[in-house]
């Protein structure tokens, strides 16, 4: 992913989705754009129009935080999209963003004893940890049965954003797909941002774009979004229905893992049908073992 080109299309697509009467700007008359046009950005940012037409041209290298922090007022840019667009500025001046080390997380990583045993301790709830690619490295008990769609019989690391766009049972276990597609594309984006010379992430996007046009239309949107906390839908192949909150921790240790929390309210179905799934887990669990012992 070309640094400039990131700029240029980031910056273009947030221009266009503003119109002058939420900018407080009359609309006039003759406008080719249904956006903002460049000149009014410049004016509601207080730099020249020279200057921002440089920036959204991709030449953001050098911009002081108070460039950005202007342009990121007259664009209107929510969190995660002004924290974005630092990220590509930092990238561009060579500089690791986000107070993150440009040092990724590996695989092995996810499978540290002391961060396992830390997972496992987690009973009521689904638990996993997810690298900046989307990767699955480790799960808890419950996690392993809740994404046994997505882990499959073994082989390669499941990857989440793999599941969601180019396995027909990702259709299945998550009800509101699109918004699903929508959340894994904006997560990645983001990350994309803070190091755009990533090859593992280009080449994760470069095999989803060829593969699946749906990808190739929401990566070309330029939508960043972080994941925090909310509640998801999920439909479980044993379990059924599942509405379950989430919590998202960074693991300071491994600078890019993040650990993720799947719990149900108390007392509510969802709570009985997970339950239900770490009953079905276990007793999965120890007919393996079973079968292991007299082998």
């Amino acid at each position: 992913m070309d640094n400039r080109g990131e700029v240029r299309e980031f910056l273009m697509s947030r221009r266009a989705r503003l119109t002058p009467e939420q900018a407080g700007l009359a609309a006039g008359s003759n406008r080719r754009v249904a956006g903002l046009r460049r000149s009014e950005v410049a004016v509601l940012a207080d730099v020249s129009v020279e200057y921002y037409a440089k920036l959204e041209r991709g030449s953001i290298a050098g911009a002081s935080s108070s460039v950005l922090e202007s342009i990121s007022r007259a664009l209107r840019l929510d969190d995660t999209e002004r924290a974005h667009l630092f990220d590509l500025a930092r990238a561009a001046d060579g500089i690791p963003t986000s107070g993150r080390s440009r040092r990724r997380a590996t695989v092995q990583a996810g499978a540290r004893l002391s961060l396992q045993w830390a997972l496992e301790a987690i009973t009521e709830g689904v638990a996993f940890v997810r690298d900046p690619y989307q990767n699955l490295l480790a799960t808890n008990a419950l996690g392993r049965a809740f994404y046994s769609p997505v882990i499959g019989d073994g082989g390669r690391t499941p990857n989440l954003a793999r599941f969601q766009f180019l396995d027909p049972a990702s259709r299945d276990f998550y009800p509101d797909w699109d918004l699903f597609g929508e959340m894994c594309v904006g997560i990645m984006r983001a990350e994309a941002g803070r190091d755009p010379h990533d090859r593992t992430m280009q080449d994760l996007v470069g095999e989803l774009s060829t593969r699946s046009e749906t990808f190739r239309t929401l990566w070309g949107a330029h939508n960043v979004r972080t994941h925090g906390s909310g509640t998801k839908r999920f439909h479980h192949p044993v379990a059924g229905e599942l509405t379950l909150a989430y919590e998202e921790l960074a693991i300071t240790a491994e600078p890019g893992l993040v650990l993720l929390v799947y719990t149900a309210e108390p007392g509510s179905p969802s709570a009985e049908r997970l339950h239900l799934l770490a009953s079905w887990s276990a007793s999965e669990d120890a007919t393996i073992e079973r079968r292991r012992a007299t082998s």
